[in-house]
């Protein structure tokens, strides 16, 4: 899908460069592109599971903490 933009009449060459960035934008060649480009695999079954798991002791070792005293309530983990 090739995208065509000629410059019109007196026409700056930043104002050209600002029309193309729109009309690329508004394509949605851009999105594709960066999709594709950064496109990742999808987890196995057994690795959702794994992951699902350590995330839910996490949470369990989390609320216990909080409960204890030992984490500050506005502290949290990234």
């Amino acid at each position: 899908m090739p995208l065509e933009i000629k410059k019109q009449g007196r026409e700056s060459s930043q104002t050209l460069v600002r029309r193309f960035g729109i009309r690329i934008r508004k394509s949605g060649i851009l999105r594709r592109a960066r999709k594709i480009r950064y496109k990742q695999r999808p987890k196995s079954h057994g690795a959702q599971k794994k992951a699902a798991l350590r995330k839910e002791e996490l949470k369990k070792e989390y609320k216990k903490l909080k409960k204890l005293g030992k984490l500050k309530p506005t502290q949290r983990r990234r």
